[in-house]
């Protein structure tokens, strides 16, 4: 009897945390025609070129819950507490999707990954599958505490405040020089975005939703 007590307050704080969650909201004219994003009659949402795509209005303390994959080669990124869509790369966090196994990337150190922090913080292990597949990943931000999980594994829990410096990472790596701005100074509320067609190949999203941060 206890058994079946703890499976079923477990399934309910589940199916809590699911409802919890909604779709995302994207800005107005972000799938109008001339844009990079389309999304399709099933809600995949693609890009044919580098631009980003861009929530409506800003996050902080959430749950960011989606599915994506990759064209075999496809580089792009997920892109939390920007603010300012005209200059994300400096203003933001971004975490890298990547296609690892493609021979084009095979130079790219730990920090630039796929599920790093990008140029900054390398992922706990890697648990993405292979460039056609689906992968389900929840990004969990609470001010500079980040929490990544990919198909189910924790890839990333780290805290931002300790990138103090603009140049170098907390274990002495360079950062790269066109992230200008220190972690530690970042806003932790902002927009969140998904990176276009960066690295030639299309990235693909669905299920695209957002809630509080538990």
């Amino acid at each position: 009897m206890k058994k079946m007590i703890g499976f079923s307050a477990l399934a309910l704080c589940a199916a809590c945390c699911v409802a919890d969650l909604a779709p995302m909201k994207w800005a107005d004219d972000a799938f109008a025609p001339g844009k990079a994003w389309t999304k399709d009659a099933e809600g995949v949402m693609t890009a044919s070129k580098d631009d980003a795509i861009w929530s409506a209005v800003d996050y902080e303390n959430f749950t960011l819950d989606f599915e994506y994959k990759l064209d075999p080669a496809a580089n792009s990124g997920v892109i939390i507490y920007c603010s300012n869509v005209g200059n994300w790369i400096p203003n933001s966090v971004e975490i890298q999707l990547l296609d690892d196994d493609d021979k084009k990337w095979k130079r790219d150190g730990a920090y630039m990954k796929n599920a790093s922090l990008y140029g900054h913080c390398a992922p706990l292990r890697t648990t993405a599958n292979p460039a056609g597949e689906w992968n389900h990943m929840v990004v969990t931000a609470k001010g500079k505490k980040i929490v990544i999980e990919l198909n189910g594994a924790k890839v990333m829990d780290t805290d931002l405040s300790y990138w103090t410096s603009a140049k170098q990472n907390p274990d002495g790596s360079p950062i790269p020089p066109w992230l200008s701005r220190p972690w530690a100074e970042l806003e932790t509320k902002g927009r969140i975005g998904f990176q276009g067609m960066h690295g030639g190949a299309k990235p693909y999203f669905r299920n695209v939703k957002i809630g509080p941060a538990k």
